[in-house]
């Protein structure tokens, strides 16, 4: 892969991961990609919420490169909304199919429970599990363990209800959570003391958001037409 550009680089990894189901966009996980390969050999990425592995792999394809690990945690709990065993079938198939299964440690918990045992350093973190306001705000929690300007990426954030009020709560008026820039509903933030002008980047957000909450409702109450004219095409919710 150190051969390649990071543009060649990416290309072979989404021609992969784009091969399984879930709601990851591709400029979402050249987001992923880029922010990954800024670490140093040997780091650890550490993924809350897994579904069927369309991240994992993508943080998997990196970490193999550059003798590095992804924990992934997920309970995969029964239900229509996650699958549960079925689900986690298909994600260790994913990873094997991916060839990253040596360097995915998956861990079969939930966050919130994993969390206050947990010991161990890493140097990245990406959220994508629960949406409510406080699993989210609690999986915040987890940047204790990683070294000060770490990358966090956050799925669903100005889009999902829970994740945009856990923003609003945990991080705009944070002292250590520094709100970089978006791509579609995948946020970018470091452990960083912010400033001002990053603070106000999350409150120009908020139309944003309130637009995407809207064509929700309007998806919900079958008007896709409606949604149309505010630019979604699409019978699946913004991400």
């Amino acid at each position: 892969m150190t051969a390649l550009s990071h543009d060649e680089q990416f290309e072979r990894v989404w021609a992969v991961a784009d091969r399984i189901p879930g709601w990851l966009t591709r400029a979402q996980a050249r987001l992923l990609f880029d922010e990954a390969l800024t670490l140093p050999a040997g780091a650890t990425m550490l993924e809350i919420g897994s579904h069927q592995g369309r991240s994992t792999v993508v943080l998997g394809q990196v970490a193999r490169s550059a003798d590095g690990t992804v924990i992934a945690i997920d309970p995969f709990v029964e239900g229509r909304l996650f699958g549960g065993a079925s689900t986690k079938t298909k994600f260790l198939t994913h990873l094997d199919e991916a060839e990253v299964t040596d360097v995915v440690r998956h861990v079969e918990d939930y966050s919130t429970q994993a969390r206050p045992a947990w010991t161990e350093g890493f140097d990245y973190l990406y959220i994508d599990g629960k949406h409510d306001f406080w699993t989210f705000s609690d999986d915040l929690r987890w940047r204790s363990f990683l070294p000060r300007d770490a990358s966090i990426l956050v799925h669903d954030a100005f889009s999902s209800i829970g994740v945009t009020l856990g923003i609003l709560a945990r991080v705009l008026f944070s002292r250590d959570l520094t709100y970089v820039r978006r791509e579609g509903s995948m946020a970018l933030f470091r452990t960083t003391r912010p400033k001002l002008a990053d603070r106000l980047r999350i409150v120009r957000e908020m139309p944003w958001w309130i637009r995407n909450v809207g064509i929700k409702v309007l998806l919900r109450l079958r008007l896709r037409p409606v949604a149309r004219l505010v630019g979604h095409d699409s019978p699946y919710d913004p991400y």
